[in-house]
């Protein structure tokens, strides 16, 4: 597939970026930040592998085979943005040019590969509304999906016995999209009036299911939050940083749900001894993976928002190091929101709690 002057224009607009700034990546971004804060499992199964050193030097080269930053590795590999017949590749790799992190953009929409033997390239799934997302009715669809309903339960069965019929997946939005750079997705619209740009620059088709995934979650993260809420949907790692120290300071923890191994269907799960209160008062921040080409995360912070550990064991011997959110305040849901329906409660009348999916992340101060 022949490319457009447009997306050869972006990926060498995407490689001036990385070539001009001499910014920390993000892993140091955040030591830097969070000198005492551990990076958690699902932050680090989004950061694109790299081989950082002081006596790298980047380059810029436009050829027959496209444009290329190389992070200046005497043999094959660095960081690569390639524009060709394949698509545009953005790859660090180590060694061989295929052993790093492509980002693919051709016929069939937007790949990432990280590099790992031959992996199945990533996709922006077809996806359903967050369940999180507390200003929407639930729709059919969510009803009707076990794995989701089984996340929400009642903060007085939160203790040690309580059986819980539960799937830990991979992912929840089916999509294992890496971070980019905060330079590099700030150089790239995410707004409604532009999403004709953002489906050309990913080569999205209009009209397709990709794409009103695309307008969907656009939408969300422009929709203003309900009442006490504070939200922003954050491009990068970096972002994500920035959001949260600004709400709750440096000395934060951040945490996510752990599995040992992942499952394909329900099953019954006990809570073992050791639920653990995390943070202090109810301030917490939450950020929920979204479904998009990069990994754009909606984040939000309450101040009736309680975060504990909770250790699960399944029947199967399966162990799960969950992390539960409840919330003390509902007043401002939707009335006709899936936890609602699934618990037979009214709003605000209740603590209502759910287990947190692996690729989402809460903060809670120290």
């Amino acid at each position: 597939m022949e490319f457009s002057h447009l997306s050869i224009f972006i990926a060498l607009s995407l490689a001036l970026v990385v070539a001009t700034n001499a910014v920390l990546p993000p892993e140091l971004y955040w030591k830097s930040k969070l000198p005492t804060t551990q990076m958690p499992k699902a932050i680090t199964d989004l950061l694109n592998p790299t081989d950082w050193t002081e006596e790298k030097s980047t380059s810029v080269a436009v050829g027959k085979g496209g444009v290329n930053v190389d992070a200046g590795k005497p043999k094959p590999g660095g960081t690569a943005v390639n524009v060709g017949k394949g698509g545009v590749h953005v790859n660090n790799g180590k060694g061989k040019p295929s052993g790093g992190t492509a980002v693919n953009v051709g016929k069939g929409g937007v790949n990432v590969n990280t590099g790992k033997g031959r992996g199945k390239p990533v996709r922006v799934a077809v996806g359903k509304r967050s369940p999180f997302d507390y200003i929407y009715a639930a729709t059919e669809t969510q009803l009707h999906d076990e794995p989701n309903v089984a996340l929400f339960f009642l903060e007085k069965n939160l203790h040690y016995g309580t059986k819980l019929n539960l799937q830990f997946t991979k992912t929840t939005s089916n999509n294992e999209a890496k971070f980019l750079t905060k330079q590099v997705a700030d150089s790239i619209p995410f707004s409604s009036n532009k999403v004709e740009s953002i489906l050309n620059r990913f080569s999205i088709k209009k009209g397709s299911e990709e794409a009103e995934i695309v307008k969907n979650t656009i939408n969300e993260c422009e929709e203003n939050g309900i009442k006490g809420e504070e939200k922003l949907c954050v491009k990068s790692l970096e972002s994500m940083v920035d959001f949260t120290t600004s709400k709750l300071g440096n000395d934060v923890e951040a945490v996510s749900t752990e599995v040992k191994n992942e499952s394909s269907e329900l099953q019954q799960y006990v809570i073992a001894k050791g639920v653990k209160r995390l943070g202090e008062k109810n301030k917490a921040v939450v950020c929920h993976k979204e479904n998009y080409p990069y990994a754009v995360f909606y984040c939000h912070k309450t101040d009736t928002t309680k975060v504990y550990s909770v250790p699960l064991e399944g029947v199967d011997g399966n162990r799960v190091k969950a992390v539960a959110v409840c919330h003390t305040d509902t007043s401002q849901w939707n009335p006709k929101h899936l936890a609602f329906q699934v618990l037979n409660v009214q709003p605000g009348t209740v603590p209502v709690c759910h287990f947190l999916p692996q690729d989402h992340v809460v903060w809670v101060s120290k």
